[in-house]
């Protein structure tokens, strides 16, 4: 489903503050896989799911969805292939438009066409539907404006809408970083509901490697740009905080605590 093969991606190339961000980076990601992703600050989480969705260009590597190269693909070019939602609720939904907007502009994500024209009864009826699911009354809001909404409302949104168009890949880039506790509790849960569901090849970034192993099948850490933790299965359904940590001391040779993962 996703395989991406010695990616390298440089930051500000040839300056001073040259980063090099990824570093021959290499992942094989099976179809209906959930994937969980963790890494110290700067480990490359953020920048490898850029380089999946097209958001950034890798400088080398390829990048292989469906089998299908898609390395040099720009963002609105792989939308009907991947969905994303972010760890800022505001950027995945606009607030100066209506919630049913909002779901319109994911209905027809990828498609040549217009906004009204998808704001037809039967679609609104499938808004309301999908909108139900969530149980916090927003299929009967569909004509408020998505800024009246609270984060946790909006990140929720924002999920329901990855699932509107066909596209069986969703990127989650900390989405649950910038809520409350309890907001982040359901809103994780909502995201093991519609994975499971719809069936999604999922990668999850996350600060927390609580979530990395209550959540997902298969859990990945990365260090300076390389992927250097793989585990799933039975050995990573027995495994505990402190196993993973151990297991990157192991594996790096470098002592790293709880505190530092959560940074990034």
């Amino acid at each position: 489903m996703i395989k991406v093969e010695e990616l390298q991606l440089t930051f500000n190339a040839r300056t001073p503050i040259e980063n090099h961000v990824l570093r021959g980076l290499n992942l094989n990601i099976k179809e209906g896989e959930f994937v969980t992703i963790i890494g110290s600050n700067g480990a490359g989480k953020s920048s490898l799911l850029n380089v999946i969705s097209g958001d950034l260009i890798s400088d080398s590597g390829y990048v292989i969805i469906n089998d299908q190269d898609v390395t040099k693909l720009p963002a609105w070019r792989r939308a009907g292939m991947v969905a994303r939602v972010f760890q800022d609720p505001m950027i995945g939904t606009c607030e100066n438009l209506t919630i049913e907007e909002n779901l319109a502009l994911a209905y027809n994500r990828g498609k040549k066409q217009r906004l009204k024209p998808a704001l037809n009864r039967t679609v609104r009826e499938l808004f309301k539907e999908k909108l139900s699911i969530l149980n916090l009354g927003l299929e009967h809001r569909l004509s408020d404006m998505m800024g009246l909404l609270s984060g946790g409302q909006r990140q929720a949104v924002s999920l329901l809408m990855s699932t509107l168009q066909p596209s069986k890949i969703l990127l989650l880039d900390e989405h649950t970083a910038a809520l409350d506790p309890k907001t982040a509790q359901f809103v994780l849960e909502l995201t093991a509901k519609i994975v499971a569901e719809s069936q999604l090849t999922t990668m999850m970034v996350t600060h927390s490697m609580k979530q990395a192993l209550a959540y997902g099948t298969r859990t990945v850490m990365l260090h300076q740009g390389q992927v250097v933790l793989d585990v799933s299965g039975e050995e990573r359904a027995r495994m505990s905080v402190t196993d993973l940590l151990n297991m990157f001391e192991k594996t790096r040779g470098e002592v790293i605590s709880d505190d530092s993962l959560l940074l990034g």
